[in-house]
């Protein structure tokens, strides 16, 4: 897609940190930019700052675990604004702890933002943009630890993880009706993800995972060195021009995706290629392929 000019876009967690950098440039470029998030002091606050910014958003308030609302949010930025044909699907959560400490309430907290608030928005919005025949592009943010993982980050990688493969096999499903599918990757950014996990909510509030006075102020000075929301946005820009699959900020990442390819390698049996099974294998793939394509 090249032209954003007078296209609507939809964009989760719009209203601070990357969401309000994407918000902002999509509204540079023309489009008709609607903001999503949970919080109503925060949407007030980023539809001052883009204003004063010359630039002009449209605020909703979503909880991206609300499939309900989803729905309804989605009727409402078309009747005020028109059909969608942008989609960031970028709310998330930015809390880690170690995997043998975590409770339920830690699971379905990290899952059902980072991974349910993806799979909500695809599930309401995709339909609507194969419907509309309008073309677009749909795009979702996961993180470098959607490649890799550190040792505290099991939950979070495992959601991260789960948005890369959705938007990989989502790309291919929609190659043909001439939507574009992209997954954010990013590496540190000056975002406030370490005001997150005083957003717990009521109902995960039996968690493990907690965060010290002095932890979240070192991640808040370790993210100021971090790219600016802005210069993500202009990333996300590029890469939905082109239609590329991966975006990425930061290529100090590529040694220990290195490594991991490297021990997966080697960690395949050293043995004689077994052509009946071999054979097996391709012919299930092509099932899955013919079957469902």
């Amino acid at each position: 897609m090249q032209d954003f000019n007078g296209r609507i876009a939809f964009v989760t967690g719009g209203a601070s940190g990357m969401g309000l950098g994407m918000a902002k440039a999509f509204a540079r470029e023309g489009a008709l930019v609607a903001i999503a998030d949970i919080r109503d002091d925060h949407l007030e606050a980023a539809v001052r700052s883009a204003a004063e910014e010359g630039v002009t958003l449209r605020p909703y308030r979503l909880d991206v675990t609300d499939r309900s609302r989803h729905a309804a949010v989605a009727d409402e930025v078309e009747r005020d604004l028109g059909p969608v044909s942008i989609v960031s699907l970028n709310a998330g959560i930015g809390v880690i702890g170690h995997i043998k400490d975590a409770t339920y309430a830690d699971w379905d907290w990290i899952l059902g933002v980072n991974l349910g608030g993806v799979i909500n928005g695809v599930r309401t919005f995709v339909p609507r943009l194969r419907a509309q025949g309008l073309g677009g592009h749909i795009m979702a943010t996961a993180s470098m630890g959607g490649l890799i993982v550190a040792d505290s980050g099991g939950i979070y990688s495992a959601a991260k993880f789960g948005v890369v493969t959705m938007m990989q096999c989502l790309r291919d499903d929609l190659a043909s009706e001439g939507i574009g599918v992209s997954v954010l990757c990013p590496a540190a950014v000056n975002t406030n993800i370490h005001q997150h996990y005083g957003m717990r909510p009521r109902e995960f509030a039996a968690g493990a995972y907690v965060q010290s006075p002095e932890e979240q102020e070192g991640l808040k000075r370790m993210l100021a060195h971090g790219m600016s929301p802005d210069r993500v946005a202009e990333l996300v820009i590029e890469a939905i021009r082109a239609n590329r699959l991966y975006i990425m900020t930061s290529g100090a990442i590529a040694p220990v995706v290195a490594m991991r390819r490297d021990a997966l390698l080697a960690s395949l049996p050293d043995e004689p290629r077994n052509e009946e099974r071999w054979q097996a294998d391709l012919a299930a793939r092509r099932y899955m392929t013919d079957r469902l394509g």
